[in-house]
């Protein structure tokens, strides 16, 4: 796998976990939420394939104006 892919693959994995933490921590600390664990888990994976791909456009744009 090219390092700009694993980085990409990385950065969605990061933002899927942080979403699926934040709504662990609302649930014990607020209550439950109105969505199913499933919905949930399905809302993790559109948005880590969203953060991955943004990353991974973003990463190249940076990299060719010499920001690394």
């Amino acid at each position: 796998m090219r390092p700009r892919t694993k980085s990409g693959v990385l950065w969605g994995l990061v933002g899927a976990l942080t979403f699926l933490a934040l709504t662990q921590g609302y649930v014990l600390l607020v209550g439950p939420l109105p969505l199913s664990l499933l919905v949930r888990l399905g809302v993790a994976v559109v948005l880590g394939v969203v953060v991955a791909s943004a990353a991974y456009v973003t990463e190249y744009r940076v990299a060719r104006k010499g920001r690394t």
